[in-house]
Protein backbone atom coordinates (compact mmCIF):
# COMPACT_ATOMS: atom_id res chain seq x y z
CA UNK A 1 0.00 0.00 0.00
CA UNK A 2 1.69 3.74 -1.19
CA UNK A 3 2.37 6.27 1.29
CA UNK A 4 -0.64 8.79 0.40
CA UNK A 5 -2.98 5.69 0.95
CA UNK A 6 -1.73 5.48 3.99
CA UNK A 7 -2.28 8.52 4.83
CA UNK A 8 -5.70 8.59 3.29
CA UNK A 9 -6.96 5.91 5.68
CA UNK A 10 -5.25 7.85 8.71
CA UNK A 11 -6.98 11.24 7.61
CA UNK A 12 -10.67 9.21 7.33
CA UNK A 13 -9.76 7.39 10.96
CA UNK A 14 -8.67 10.34 12.56
CA UNK A 15 -11.38 12.43 11.27
CA UNK A 16 -14.41 9.87 12.31
CA UNK A 17 -12.89 9.67 15.89
CA UNK A 18 -12.84 13.34 16.06
CA UNK A 19 -16.79 13.03 15.20
CA UNK A 20 -17.52 10.88 17.62
CA UNK A 21 -15.38 13.14 20.61
CA UNK A 22 -17.51 15.81 19.71
CA UNK A 23 -20.76 14.62 19.57
CA UNK A 24 -19.77 12.31 22.77
CA UNK A 25 -18.94 15.40 24.18
CA UNK A 26 -21.94 17.49 23.56
CA UNK A 27 -23.99 14.86 25.19
CA UNK A 28 -22.34 14.90 28.11
CA UNK A 29 -22.41 19.17 28.22
CA UNK A 30 -26.23 18.58 27.44
CA UNK A 31 -26.79 15.90 30.04
CA UNK A 32 -27.63 18.32 32.84
CA UNK A 33 -30.02 20.62 31.07
CA UNK A 34 -31.32 17.45 30.33
CA UNK A 35 -32.06 16.11 33.32
CA UNK A 36 -33.78 19.30 34.36
CA UNK A 37 -35.46 19.10 31.31
CA UNK A 38 -36.23 15.54 30.63
CA UNK A 39 -39.36 16.02 28.23
CA UNK A 40 -37.36 18.36 26.05
CA UNK A 41 -34.88 17.18 23.39
CA UNK A 42 -31.87 18.72 21.49
CA UNK A 43 -33.05 22.48 20.45
CA UNK A 44 -32.65 23.07 15.87
CA UNK A 45 -29.34 25.18 17.17
CA UNK A 46 -27.72 22.06 18.92
CA UNK A 47 -28.64 19.74 16.43
CA UNK A 48 -26.86 22.47 13.46
CA UNK A 49 -23.95 23.04 15.64
CA UNK A 50 -23.56 19.20 15.40
CA UNK A 51 -24.20 18.72 12.02
CA UNK A 52 -22.01 21.68 10.85
CA UNK A 53 -18.91 20.42 12.82
CA UNK A 54 -19.74 16.72 11.40
CA UNK A 55 -20.10 17.94 7.64
CA UNK A 56 -16.38 20.14 8.07
CA UNK A 57 -14.53 16.88 9.46
CA UNK A 58 -16.16 14.86 6.19
CA UNK A 59 -15.00 18.03 4.11
CA UNK A 60 -11.37 18.03 5.53
CA UNK A 61 -11.52 14.45 4.71
CA UNK A 62 -12.48 14.61 1.39
CA UNK A 63 -9.90 17.18 0.66
CA UNK A 64 -7.20 14.94 2.05
CA UNK A 65 -8.24 11.70 -0.29
CA UNK A 66 -8.54 13.66 -3.29
CA UNK A 67 -4.89 15.20 -2.61
CA UNK A 68 -3.80 11.62 -1.99
CA UNK A 69 -4.88 10.59 -5.34
CA UNK A 70 -3.62 13.88 -7.38
CA UNK A 71 -0.69 13.03 -6.28
CA UNK A 72 -0.08 9.16 -7.17
CA UNK A 73 -1.59 10.31 -10.60
CA UNK A 74 1.35 13.29 -11.36
CA UNK A 75 3.74 10.40 -9.80
CA UNK A 76 3.05 7.68 -11.57
CA UNK A 77 2.19 10.16 -14.90
CA UNK A 78 6.04 11.73 -14.30
CA UNK A 79 7.67 8.38 -14.14
CA UNK A 80 6.07 6.65 -17.45
CA UNK A 81 6.92 9.84 -19.37
CA UNK A 82 10.78 9.69 -17.66
CA UNK A 83 10.85 5.62 -18.20
CA UNK A 84 9.87 5.98 -22.14
CA UNK A 85 12.40 8.71 -22.22
CA UNK A 86 14.83 6.16 -21.24
CA UNK A 87 14.07 3.45 -22.77
CA UNK A 88 14.31 5.88 -26.37
CA UNK A 89 17.78 7.30 -26.00
CA UNK A 90 18.64 3.23 -24.67
CA UNK A 91 17.25 2.18 -28.17
CA UNK A 92 18.92 4.80 -30.69
CA UNK A 93 22.30 4.34 -28.37
CA UNK A 94 22.37 0.72 -28.85
CA UNK A 95 21.07 0.74 -32.45
CA UNK A 96 17.89 -2.03 -31.24
CA UNK A 97 14.04 -1.05 -30.89
CA UNK A 98 12.27 -1.13 -27.28
CA UNK A 99 8.96 -1.93 -27.02
CA UNK A 100 6.40 -0.82 -24.56
CA UNK A 101 3.67 -2.88 -23.42
CA UNK A 102 0.98 -1.00 -21.72
CA UNK A 103 -2.17 -3.30 -19.81
CA UNK A 104 -4.55 -2.89 -16.67
CA UNK A 105 -2.76 -3.78 -14.40
CA UNK A 106 1.01 -1.95 -15.22
CA UNK A 107 3.52 -1.44 -17.98
CA UNK A 108 6.55 -3.29 -19.06
CA UNK A 109 9.33 -2.50 -21.78
CA UNK A 110 10.76 -5.34 -23.74
CA UNK A 111 14.10 -5.60 -26.13
CA UNK A 112 13.78 -6.82 -29.62
CA UNK A 113 16.56 -9.84 -29.81
CA UNK A 114 16.31 -10.78 -33.76
CA UNK A 115 12.15 -11.51 -34.11
CA UNK A 116 11.55 -12.08 -30.68
CA UNK A 117 10.44 -8.98 -27.38
CA UNK A 118 12.49 -9.95 -24.32
CA UNK A 119 11.45 -7.98 -21.11
CA UNK A 120 13.91 -6.91 -19.28
CA UNK A 121 15.00 -8.10 -15.79
CA UNK A 122 14.00 -7.22 -12.51
CA UNK A 123 17.34 -5.69 -11.29
CA UNK A 124 16.57 -3.30 -14.49
CA UNK A 125 15.00 0.17 -14.73
CA UNK A 126 13.35 -0.84 -17.20
CA UNK A 127 11.45 -3.77 -15.59
CA UNK A 128 7.92 -4.26 -15.43
CA UNK A 129 5.78 -1.48 -13.38
CA UNK A 130 2.63 -1.94 -11.67
CA UNK A 131 -0.09 1.13 -11.32
CA UNK A 132 -1.39 1.97 -8.30
CA UNK A 133 -4.53 0.10 -6.78
CA UNK A 134 -7.47 1.64 -8.37
CA UNK A 135 -6.14 3.41 -10.82
CA UNK A 136 -7.54 3.34 -14.63
CA UNK A 137 -5.35 3.15 -17.99
CA UNK A 138 -6.53 4.30 -21.15
CA UNK A 139 -4.38 4.32 -24.42
CA UNK A 140 -4.74 5.64 -28.03
CA UNK A 141 -2.82 5.79 -31.12
CA UNK A 142 -3.45 7.92 -33.77
CA UNK A 143 -6.82 9.15 -31.61
CA UNK A 144 -8.22 5.67 -31.74
CA UNK A 145 -8.25 3.81 -28.14
CA UNK A 146 -6.29 0.46 -27.79
CA UNK A 147 -7.61 -2.44 -26.64
CA UNK A 148 -5.91 -3.31 -23.15
CA UNK A 149 -7.46 -6.43 -22.51
CA UNK A 150 -4.73 -9.42 -23.07
CA UNK A 151 -2.25 -6.92 -23.92
CA UNK A 152 0.27 -8.45 -21.66
CA UNK A 153 0.86 -11.89 -23.84
CA UNK A 154 0.82 -9.28 -27.12
CA UNK A 155 3.42 -7.63 -28.80
CA UNK A 156 4.83 -4.00 -27.97
CA UNK A 157 2.00 -1.51 -28.09
CA UNK A 158 4.72 1.20 -28.65
CA UNK A 159 7.93 1.24 -30.07
CA UNK A 160 11.21 2.68 -29.65
CA UNK A 161 12.98 3.06 -32.73
CA UNK A 162 16.80 3.03 -32.86
CA UNK A 163 16.12 5.58 -35.36
CA UNK A 164 15.36 7.54 -32.35
CA UNK A 165 11.46 7.79 -33.89
CA UNK A 166 8.55 6.53 -31.22
CA UNK A 167 5.47 5.84 -31.78
CA UNK A 168 3.08 8.62 -31.02
CA UNK A 169 0.38 7.82 -28.33
CA UNK A 170 -1.76 9.37 -25.62
CA UNK A 171 -2.00 7.67 -22.31
CA UNK A 172 -4.78 8.98 -19.62
CA UNK A 173 -4.30 8.07 -16.07
CA UNK A 174 -7.52 8.62 -13.54
CA UNK A 175 -7.86 7.78 -10.23
CA UNK A 176 -10.82 7.89 -8.16
CA UNK A 177 -12.51 11.80 -8.44
CA UNK A 178 -9.12 13.16 -8.74
CA UNK A 179 -8.08 15.64 -11.86
CA UNK A 180 -6.76 13.20 -14.21
CA UNK A 181 -3.29 13.11 -16.31
CA UNK A 182 -2.15 12.19 -19.34
CA UNK A 183 1.16 11.49 -20.72
CA UNK A 184 1.49 11.89 -24.70
CA UNK A 185 4.57 11.20 -27.13
CA UNK A 186 5.47 12.65 -30.48
CA UNK A 187 6.94 10.96 -33.44
CA UNK A 188 10.05 12.51 -32.74
CA UNK A 189 10.07 11.27 -29.20
CA UNK A 190 9.09 14.16 -27.95
CA UNK A 191 7.17 13.33 -24.10
CA UNK A 192 4.61 15.98 -22.60
CA UNK A 193 2.49 14.98 -18.99
CA UNK A 194 -0.13 17.32 -18.37
CA UNK A 195 -2.92 17.83 -16.12
CA UNK A 196 -6.73 17.70 -18.41
CA UNK A 197 -9.14 18.13 -15.92
CA UNK A 198 -11.49 16.34 -13.97
CA UNK A 199 -12.02 12.59 -14.21
CA UNK A 200 -15.43 11.73 -15.91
Amino acid sequence: MSNDSCASRVAAQTAERAARVVLTSFVRWHAPMRSRQRDAGFSLIELLVVIVIVGVLVFAVTLSIASGAQRQLQREAERFQALIGQACAQAELSGREIGVVVDPGGYSFRLLSGTAWQEFPDDSALRRRPWVEGMQVELSREGRNVDLSGARAASPQLVCFSSGELTPFALVLTLADAPHYRVSGAEDATLKTERVGAAP
